[in-house]
């Protein structure tokens, strides 16, 4: 009879069970994934031969399963680290030996695979990056580590006859891949080559088991070896990366959780209204005879109908939504092993968390429409109040929680203990719930003073928005949980940024700093300096050079010479050098320091810096009486450094690409560049993308609120509509009934937003103060714009909230609305 009184209950119960089904897919998808990428690699192999804890695979050990009964072919997968190198191009990679046709895992690109013991063939992420195709000449030597082409000039060579799609497997993914027969993979590996696994295929008419048996017996007394079944090797691998349990899948949860929790304070309070709102009619029903059992299990098969029939719609959305994001992963490169699983147990705990939050929430609701007597139908149920039994306990309960819990995180803040102060957090927090009655309906009606000067409409909502405390006061809590935990969350990574920021600038001496020599074996020089001062984004450079050498913890270390003008590149602009003085990185524990140069020595004072990586500093004027490094000191390979400072309103993005950009100009590897910019590039990308994901999951929660606030706005009008149509005979328009019921709900939401700003800024702070105090003071630093918003957004989706409802109101004449029993 009422089914649009259930949409909104329905809908949050389909956000909630749809993201808890979801949370769950995406573990069991994630297994499936590494499964289809790690088993690719022996998906032709009936058994795998490990080694185990404390023992290695060797080639006795692949005769010894050769031989045994039931195997038909076997392949010994040898790998062994290679330098390759094609024209002035040159890398190190991973060579593997080719298997067996029946064992071979590969999928050709184009060309073929290796037929000779001068062939080779590539993965086609190399091929791409190095240019190579079949037909192209490579040179081959063994080794790793950074390598030139000029190193490979007398090493023997092979020609590229194909290229192979990179293997999806984790542990090889982002290295280059080549393959070669056993020959030549051999010869190349020497003594360095290993075998991660031996892959056997069983002889047919022989089973599985048998076959297991016999090569565990032939591997008796071989050393420590595990001998699995390809199945059995996918799932220990993939349990070795998961660690037995999936950290993203427990995250997932407790996000999961908490838009159950909210969503049942919005199923509560919805069911409350509506009990409320047929007070009546189920009133008359007593009258005619149903009894009080029949009362209250109509309301809970209501509640189970709705839940029931949402769990289902909720189960079936998140189907569909992972079978989305799994078919766009699927179409790219790097995840195109991605693979959809869709597990029982997700299902059926998406199903039953639904339906049994639906009818818990309804239980409340359901005993108070029992509550009544009949003859007092026209009285509203009230919910727990400050003024009864139930809702004095409540309070006591909550002041108590909230006290102890605020005790707990103050001490976890204090000595800096984020396992102390976590569940101090929640028990305070779960208090302040509890005790949402007593200060959110008087700052409702406080805030609504805000609005009597708007007039007519401005005064009734201010009435109206605390004219049933306890509704007021769930719908603010639900909406209060979202944006306390969005706002704890920003301010969290703000102070953490701050945090990193200032350890950062004490540890890292300048912004970046490039040292070793070029690729090409050339030390850095001027020239390199003035190459990285003309780039966009950099705003000073200099070349720091060797001035002499001192000996620190009992080793011979270079000092560096700092030159006129460099200073502005020093990180810790009160460092101060003269020519009495060297500054010497932290924790040297020397008082002087005697530095030698070409025409002498010379004993200096030293002035301990914040930074263990400081290098020992000099200034020019040292330098010159030092008259430069000894020539041992000069052979020993030290050389120049170039110090970089850069722009600091570079984002990560820009930062990271600054130093691919940078590495190119001056030919030198990646690793070359550090620095505090870079560290604190990758420390803020880092930071936000978990914000991102963190707020896009507590984003459910928010919307779930809003739609609790749009329910019981709209249930509010249904049961005013009498009320509503009076005003609307007594002089109101439809315009001011409209406005009436927006500033209603922008003055819940806005309050419900406000509160949840305060706590969360609060809880951010004693968070970041309980996760990083070790690293030094932690002093608050707010997201002010970010705050801003998420008060402008919650009051927008408050008026937004309002416009179903209102027009709803505004529709019915005054002569229907005044006819309405």
């Amino acid at each position: 009879m009422h089914a649009r009184r259930f949409v909104a209950v329905g809908l949050a119960v389909v956000m909630a069970v749809g993201f808890l089904t979801a949370t769950l897919m995406v573990n069991a998808s994630t297994e499936a994934s590494l499964a289809n990428s790690i088993g690719a690699g022996f998906r032709n192999a009936d058994l795998v031969v490990t080694a185990g804890e404390d023992g290695e695979l060797d080639g006795a050990m692949a005769a010894a399963v050769a031989k045994a009964d039931g195997v038909a072919e076997v392949y010994a997968q040898r790998h062994s680290r290679v330098a390759f190198g094609s024209g002035t191009q040159a890398g190190f990679g991973l060579m593997q030996d080719l298997a067996p046709r029946s064992l071979d895992s590969l999928t050709v690109v184009s060309g073929r695979l290796p037929a000779g013991n001068g062939e080779v063939a590539v993965d086609d992420t190399t091929a791409a990056k190095y240019g190579l195709a079949a037909g192209t000449s490579l040179k081959l030597a063994a080794g790793s580590g950074t390598v030139a082409a000029r190193d490979l000039k007398d090493a023997a060579g092979a020609t590229v006859t194909g290229v192979v799609k990179a293997s999806k497997d984790p542990l090889l993914m982002g290295q280059p891949q080549l393959h070669a027969l056993p020959v030549l993979a051999a010869r190349l590996a020497g003594d360095s080559g290993y075998y991660p696994s031996i892959q056997a295929r069983v002889a047919d008419g022989t089973s599985v088991t048998e076959a297991k048996a016999a090569v565990e017996s032939a591997l008796d007394g071989a050393g420590s070896v595990v001998v699995r079944t390809a199945d059995e090797q996918t799932k220990a691998v993939v349990a070795m990366f998961t660690g037995g349990q999936d950290q993203l899948t427990i995250i997932l949860l407790a996000f999961a959780l908490i838009a159950l929790l909210v969503c049942a304070l919005v199923v509560s309070n919805t069911f409350s209204v509506l009990v409320a709102q047929r007070t009546r009619e189920l009133a008359l029903l007593r009258c005619i005879g149903a009894g009080r059992n029949q009362i209250r299990r109509s309301v809970i098969v209501e509640a189970l109908l709705v839940g029931t029939a949402a769990s289902i719609l909720g189960v079936l959305g998140a189907i569909g939504l992972m079978a989305g994001i799994i078919a766009v992963l699927q179409r790219q490169p790097d995840t195109e092993f991605a693979v959809l699983a869709v597990p029982g147990h997700a299902v059926a705990a998406g199903l039953l968390a639904g339906v049994v939050m639906t009818v818990l929430a309804a239980l409340s609701p359901a005993r108070a429409a029992t509550a009544v007597a009949p003859l007092a139908a026209l009285r509203p149920v009230d919910d727990a109040r400050l003024g009864n039994r139930r809702g004095k306990v409540r309070l006591a309960a909550g002041l108590v929680l909230t006290v102890a819990g605020g005790a707990i995180l103050a001490l976890g803040a204090t000595t800096a203990n984020l396992l102390i102060a976590l569940p101090g957090g929640a028990l305070s927090f779960v208090g302040l719930l509890m005790c949402a009655s007593l200060f959110v309906p008087p700052l409702v009606r406080g805030v609504g003073q805000l609005a009597r000067p708007l007039g007519v409409p401005g005064r009734l909502a201010a009435v109206n928005a605390v004219r049933n405390p306890g509704r007021t006061s769930a719908t603010a809590a639900a909406l209060l949980i979202g944006v306390t935990l969005v706002t704890m969350m920003m301010t969290g990574a703000q102070t953490a940024r701050q945090v990193f920021d200032t350890q950062l600038g004490a540890e890292y001496p300048v912004d970046i700093t490039v040292t070793d020599r070029a690729l090409d074996g050339r030390p850095l020089d001027q020239a390199a300096a003035r190459t990285a001062a003309r780039h966009e984004g950099v705003t000073a450079a200099g070349l720091v050079t060797v001035a002499g050498s001192t000996e620190i913890d009992g080793s011979q270390t270079p000092v560096y010479r700092l030159g006129p003008g460099q200073a502005q590149l020093l990180q810790d602009k009160s460092l101060v050098l003269d020519a009495g003085t060297v500054l010497v990185p932290q924790g040297s524990g020397v008082k002087t320091l005697a530095v030698a140069g070409a025409e002498g020595s010379k004993t200096l004072t030293a002035v301990e810096t914040g930074s263990r990586f400081f290098p020992p500093l000099v200034s020019a004027a040292v330098a010159e009486e030092l008259g430069g490094p000894a020539p041992e000191q000069a052979d020993a390979g030290a050389g120049p450094q170039l110090w970089l400072a850069v722009d600091r309103e570079l984002g990560a993005a820009e930062l990271m690409q600054l130093r691919t950009d940078l590495a190119a100009e001056l030919n030198v590897n990646d690793y070359q560049l550090s620095g505090a910019a870079i560290e604190r590039a990758a420390f803020n990308q880092i930071i936000d993308v978990m914000l991102l994901v963190v707020t896009g999951l507590l984003a459910v929660a928010v919307l779930i609120a809003l739609v609790g606030v749009a329910n019981t706005l709209s249930l509010s009008v249904l049961e005013r509509t009498r009320e509503s149509s009076l005003l609307r005979a007594l002089g109101l328009t439809t315009g001011q009934l409209r406005g009436m019921l927006a500033l209603e709900a922008v003055l819940v939401a806005g309050v419900a937003a406000l509160i949840g700003t305060v706590l969360g800024v609060l809880y951010g702070w004693l968070g970041a103060r309980s996760a990083l105090g070790v690293f030094g003071d932690v002093a608050p630093s707010l997201p002010w714009l970010q705050l801003a918003a998420v008060l402008a957004v919650a009051v927008v989706a408050g008026l937004l909230a309002s416009v179903l409802p209102a027009r709803r109101a505004a529709r019915l004449s005054p002569v229907e609305g005044l006819a309405t029993t």
